[in-house]
């Protein structure tokens, strides 16, 4: 298992070259506020206002997975994080499903990101829409940060909190400012999918999710965070639970702004520019401004996910579980071939999903896809939190056991109902279980490297004591 060595064992120039508690705060929120929220009203504006139920359940699952990965991640401060819990409390065999799960999540999450950002850009260029242009603007989205990230991770990290900082003004002014233009009767009616109120929130949730894939990144980055076994659970706690509260304070202010049915409208996929245009007045500069800040946290949060990209693997692969190409790091200390690789998936996702449909059902399926994939090492991981502490409990260690036990297990229910609730709205059956076939196959591709892989495969440490 690769463990992280401690502050105190680290030289001078290793510590700089790492992530500090702001920095790691950043990449959190940097990863989590991409542009999935810029996004989720038009993505969810087929359910209607009782979205923000769902979002509400979504942040309580986000905030409980945020305090599972805090925990768990003093005890194990390894890279790799969910990859890292499930290996050493399942073996190598789940270890590699969930890191080969994970990864997919990775780039096929930056290829939601990327087709998302598009509609920011497209306020100012390609505003006909066309499908080659957008595929265009989609991979310079995805290269620009990889091009970042091959700098080194100090370049990486500098970026990243910039664009996070920046990324937070628009969520700010429409969460303070855009709460006193909500108008009580476009939370009217409640629920318009034409399903069940159970039904609308379970779909509306697994759209949700999305917007809050992050919560575990650095624990997946903790070989680059400077004195991770206390600062990857502060990171994670801080910066969950500001994008949280943002989040649904916007989100009520942007239904509260704009019917849901006007929301649906292909003119407003840029959800919140609209909003800032409604309140000041229509082709403004607010919308501008906000399409421009944007733009930057989708860039932002590219760069973080590219990071993350590279370093699940990178984590694999030192413990025998991915080819050894995924460990070979760079002159400029950082895994360029994960890097590049990853990037090249991502843009091959944006290209395929875009031929022949629309950039709605795009988004939405890749968003419901990186759902799934991502569900599942969230699952394992709060299974392992759970068999951790009742091997605790066995051992007459109880500090905290019934909040850990309570913490882990919604996060496995929640798992759960995020994976089942993953389908997509459509009359065809391969646009309905979309996200399930996309996830199955590249699931499936990673067989042939997991069997040319057994044999190689190094034996997870004992798991260090509760701390």
């Amino acid at each position: 298992m690769t463990q992280v060595r401690s502050r105190a064992d680290a030289k001078p120039a290793e510590r700089s070259a790492k992530l500090g508690l702001t920095q790691s705060t950043a990449l959190v929120m940097g990863s989590i506020i991409g542009v999935g929220i810029f996004s989720l009203p038009y993505a969810l504006a087929a359910y209607g206002p009782i979205s923000l139920l769902a979002m509400a359940i979504a942040t309580i699952g986000a905030v409980a997975l945020a305090m599972m990965f805090a925990v768990m991640s003093r005890r194990l401060p390894a890279d790799g994080g969910p990859y890292a819990y499930a290996r050493a409390a399942f073996g190598n065999g789940l270890g590699f499903s969930n890191a080969w799960s994970y990864w997919i999540t990775a780039w096929a999450g930056n290829a939601a990101i990327a087709v998302g950002w598009v509609y920011y850009v497209e306020k100012f260029v390609n505003k006909g829409g066309a499908t080659g242009w957008s595929i265009v603007i989609a991979l310079t989205g995805l290269w620009i940060p990889a091009a970042v990230n091959l700098s080194g991770v100090r370049n990486m990290g500098i970026f990243q909190l910039w664009t996070t900082v920046l990324k937070f003004i628009p969520l700010a002014l429409m969460s303070s400012v855009g709460l006193f233009f909500v108008v009580g009767g476009n939370f009217t009616p409640w629920n318009i999918s034409g399903d069940s109120n159970l039904s609308a929130v379970g779909g509306a949730m697994a759209i949700c999710l999305f917007s809050y894939l992050g919560v575990e990144t650095a624990s997946v980055a903790a070989a680059k965070v400077r004195d991770p076994a206390r600062n990857v659970g502060r990171s994670t706690i801080y910066g969950t639970l500001a994008s949280g509260v943002v989040y649904m304070l916007s989100l009520i202010a942007v239904f509260g702004i704009l019917p849901a049915g006007v929301l649906a409208l292909d003119g407003n996929k840029a959800s919140y520019s609209a909003a800032a245009d409604a309140i000041v007045g229509h082709g403004s500069w607010a919308g501008n401004l906000v399409a421009i800040a944007v733009i930057i946290s989708g860039i932002g949060a590219l760069n973080g996910w590219t990071m993350i990209c590279a370093e699940m693997p990178l984590a694999a692969a030192k413990d025998g579980l991915f080819p050894k190409r995924f460990a070979v790091l760079s002159a400029r200390r950082v895994p360029a071939f994960g890097i590049v690789a990853s990037t090249a998936l991502a843009s091959a996702a944006v290209i395929l999903s875009y031929l022949g449909t629309s950039g709605a059902t795009v988004f939405t399926t890749l968003v419901l896809m990186t759902g799934i994939t991502s569900a599942i090492p969230y699952a394992f991981s709060a299974l392992a939190q759970i068999v951790w502490r009742r091997h605790d409990r066995r051992h007459g260690f109880t500090p905290r056991f019934y909040l850990d036990v309570s913490v882990a297990a919604v996060a496995f229910a929640l798992s759960l109902a995020f994976i089942y609730f993953s389908r997509n709205t459509g009359q065809t059956w391969y646009v309905v279980w979309g996200p399930f076939l996309m996830a199955a196959v590249a699931a499936l591709a990673g067989i042939p490297i997991y069997l040319s892989k057994r044999s190689s495969m190094t034996e997870p440490e004992p798991v260090p004591e509760y701390r």
